[in-house]
């Protein structure tokens, strides 16, 4: 992302970006009408955000480019599955008080269950792979949720704050969209930089030689007569 103001530019690229979160949740919110379209429109708001970081603006033509790639029988199936999803849980939640045996443990699995399914779909929302293959991005962002659990509390708290936003001042909820589009993107950035980061150098040296371990795949340095 740019970080020098344009000649003319008044609010200076970090308005810009925000700006640009309001207009991509207007957009997701619009797009996401027909409930089943809501992880296309996630996974678009997603990618046009992250081509920020690559100085790709948000425009209107970006946005309805990758939706239009998005709607395919795939993004339906998986608009699918996550309605069919939120119903079992919701009926799971309405049966809890009905005085079933063990109802209380019963809602506490159904609501734990319930966390870790949401917490995974929004994850593969943000990864690259929902643009062609929803089950690639749906088991990397199971696997990111395990190895990342700081992510997924992330994730939890950006999903509480929209939802408070939404229900504080209902007409943020067009908006509320965008922003979490954005939170999910910055997690699953964050995630990419601590995979593909040094994890660290060891060496160790003797009178025969010595082997040296750099980088993030372990290469080895053929060995060197000691000094």
């Amino acid at each position: 992302m740019r970080t020098d103001r344009e000649p003319g530019e008044i609010f200076g690229p970090r308005m810009s970006l925000f700006a640009d979160v309001l207009s991509v949740g207007v957009a997701v919110a619009v797009v996401s009408l027909p409930l089943l379209t809501v992880p296309a429109a996630l996974s678009t708001a997603c990618e046009v955000l992250r081509g920020v970081r690559d100085g790709r603006p948000v425009t209107a033509r970006r946005f309805l480019g990758g939706l239009r790639r998005r709607l395919r029988s795939g993004d339906v199936a998986a608009g699918l599955v996550a309605l069919a999803g939120l119903a079992l849980l919701l009926v799971d939640l309405a049966l809890v008080p009905a005085g079933l045996p063990g109802g209380p443990a019963l809602g506490l699995v159904v609501a734990a269950v319930g966390v870790c399914a949401a917490v995974v779909g929004l994850r593969a929302c943000a990864r690259p792979e929902s643009a062609v293959d929803w089950p690639a991005a749906v088991r990397g962002a199971a696997h990111d949720a395990v190895r990342d659990p700081g992510g997924s509390a992330l994730v939890v708290l950006a999903v509480l704050t929209a939802a408070l936003c939404a229900w504080m001042l209902l007409p943020l909820a067009f908006l509320v969209p965008g922003l979490l589009a954005l939170a999910l993107t910055a997690i699953d950035v964050r995630g990419e930089r601590g995979a593909t980061g040094p994890t660290g150098a060891t060496g160790a040296t003797g009178a025969t030689g010595a082997t040296e371990v750099t980088g993030t795949r372990g290469k080895e340095v053929a060995p060197q007569e000691g000094v």
